[in-house]
């Protein structure tokens, strides 16, 4: 049990790093990958850990903090709205206004005046998820065909990609017992544009294939995985790596390898009620 304490002692130790940097840099400007290398989080994981234990993404949480300075700062001294813009992180006070503003629904100045102004937001209502696990294991490397796909991971097309996978197996005679259904995310959305993140849509295959068109072959890479089998809607699956990443690896000892996580899907979405579909999620860890 110490073991374990120690690891989510680590983990925290680490994200109160993070904290500590944000609020003794408040007024320059806050570079995530100067985060990343102070904290010694994997750049793998980085943006997954910080979102999972700060509560929201980093980026977030920096315009946060920098925000609610600035209202402390305005209710509580007489400071002029430039020289606190300029405390917190913004080159010009009309800066600090529109996202003053865009967050609270109040001009700094509005704020300073109106003593009876609430800026604190309700709370969110905390989900209950249904997850098993981790189940560590050893996973050999895995051989798939895949499409890749840019774009918002909601508006993806899942079904056609994977019909038009399955078209080529029955086109290429390759199918086999044991064909798995996974997806591959390789970009944050939190960090990366919608229009830009990537995503592989992956069926795993025994037999040797070849590339064709915009069907491709690859390699998932051998080693130990942390499994997680997560039963619910797939809309709450930003929420289930929030708890894996803030409560199950530091609970069960597990550091982070450099390698990126997949999903396996159990059953069939259109066929399957949203709070019965399962879903494998697979974290690398040494």
């Amino acid at each position: 049990m110490q073991q374990r304490a120690s690891t989510t002692e680590e983990y925290q130790r680490q994200i109160n790093i993070i904290k500590d940097y944000i609020n003794n840099n408040l007024d320059k400007p806050i570079n995530l990958s100067e985060l990343a290398e102070v904290s010694h989080f994997s750049p793998w994981h980085f943006h997954r850990i910080t979102r999972a234990f700060l509560g929201e993404p980093i980026g977030s949480y920096i315009v946060r903090i920098r925000l609610e300075t600035a209202a402390k700062l305005l209710r509580y001294t007489d400071l002029p709205v430039s020289e606190i813009a300029y405390r917190v992180g913004y080159d010009v006070p009309t800066s600090l206004s529109k996202a003053f503003k865009q967050q609270y629904g109040i001009s700094p100045i509005d704020y300073r005046t109106n003593k009876e102004y609430v800026i604190m937001k309700t709370e969110k209502k905390i989900l209950q998820l249904s997850i098993k696990g981790p189940k560590v294991m050893d996973i050999p490397a895995k051989k798939a065909l895949y499409i890749s796909l840019t774009g918002r991971y909601g508006s993806l097309d899942f079904s056609g990609s994977w019909q038009r996978l399955w078209q080529f197996v029955k086109e290429k005679k390759l199918f086999s017992a044991g064909m798995e259904h996974i997806a591959i995310y390789h970009d944050d959305p939190k960090v990366t544009e919608s229009e830009k993140l990537r995503t592989d849509i992956c069926l795993v295959i025994k037999k040797e294939a070849r590339p064709q068109g915009e069907i491709g072959v690859k390699e998932i890479k051998d080693g130990k995985f942390a499994m997680f089998l997560y039963k619910g809607s797939y809309d709450h699956l930003d929420e289930v790596y929030n708890t894996i990443y803030s409560k199950y690896l530091p609970e069960n000892n597990l550091k982070l390898r450099d390698y990126h996580c997949f999903e396996k899907y159990l059953n069939h979405p259109g066929r399957t009620d949203p709070e019965k579909l399962k879903t494998e999620i697979y974290i690398p860890v040494e």
